[in-house]
């Protein structure tokens, strides 16, 4: 027991990573963001979970949800709300290969970690049949359908537990067209709170009608900024905001996918990702519901 304090009081005495900015200190205040990658993990990252909440905190977010492709987070998120009061954080489980793929005994099981605070079902992402057949690669991957496009039975097994322990389904890489079949089992299914998962980005590329039938199934659609720092950057936020207009932002979330060594750090990046809707104009009440409320109801916060 002594030893998990002696943990947590070394991990808040990690110093908080310098950053500048010259963002508004409050363009974040009360924001959530449901896509942030950090420490510890096998890749390369540019902050720890506890670091990240820490910015998060500064900046006055109300939550985030830290996210591993290989490893489940519900523990880590129990750790972060220790060392950094103020501040509400998620975890959840990608459902790749290191978990077992599609896995119920693996969801079944981060339900009853301390907390419960692993709220989030990625259906797989780097191991994806999609993101393994995009990158023409030769190695194994995790298949969500088969014979003619029906989904796989242990996937509607897991799509079970989420209705039942009310949790988020998330469809991960899975292809544009499999994203629409997980959010049409999840509906019938009576699961409550659903995303297609960055949904305009390789390699799910989901075209605008197809996410309008998801949010018409009930699922949000997901917007993440990434970096800003990028040639493709004007391109891709008018493409956002073209397909965000046509969908309307009352199904759609905004949030960063950062924590990527050499990319900015989750909190900055994101300001910046609402900074440039704004600017592509979008109200500051329709930004304050892609990047507040909308994330609230996704998470099942009042």
């Amino acid at each position: 027991m002594r030893s998990i304090f002696v943990l947590i009081a070394l991990a808040i005495a990690v110093p908080v990573v310098s950053t500048q900015t010259a963002l508004p200190t409050d363009a974040l205040r009360g924001a959530i963001d449901i896509h942030v990658h950090a420490f510890p993990d096998s890749r390369p990252r540019s902050l720890d979970g506890i670091q990240a909440a820490q910015f998060a905190v500064a900046r006055g977010m109300r939550a985030i949800v830290l996210k591993n492709h290989y490893e489940p987070t519900a523990s880590l998120a129990y750790i972060v709300r220790k060392a950094v009061p103020g501040i509400e954080v998620f975890g959840g489980i990608d459902l790749n290969l290191t978990v077992g793929g599609i896995n119920p005994a693996a969801v079944e099981y981060m339900t009853q970690v301390t907390g419960g605070y692993g709220r989030i079902v990625w259906m797989p992402t780097f191991d994806s049949e999609n993101a393994v057949r995009f990158e023409d690669a030769r190695r194994p991957f995790v298949s969500v359908s088969g014979n003619g496009g029906v989904l796989l039975p242990a996937v509607k097994d897991v799509i079970a537990l989420i209705a039942r322990h009310n949790l988020v389904l998330a469809t991960g890489h899975s292809s544009a067209d499999e994203g629409v079949m997980l959010v049409r089992e999840g509906q019938r299914q009576g699961v409550r709170h659903m995303v297609v998962t960055h949904a305009m980005n390789p390699p799910i590329e989901m075209d605008v009608p197809r996410m309008q039938e998801a949010a018409r199934l009930g699922a949000f659609i997901e917007f993440v900024g990434s970096s800003l720092e990028t040639p493709d950057t004007p391109a891709r936020m008018d493409r956002f905001a073209d397909a965000i207009r046509r969908i309307g932002p009352e199904f759609c979330i905004l949030s960063s996918d950062l924590g990527q060594k050499d990319n900015p750090l989750p909190a900055e990046g994101f300001a910046a990702f609402l900074a440039a809707m704004r600017a592509r104009g979008f109200s500051q009440a329709d930004v304050d519901r892609m990047s507040k409320r909308n994330p609230a109801v996704l998470l099942g916060l009042p």
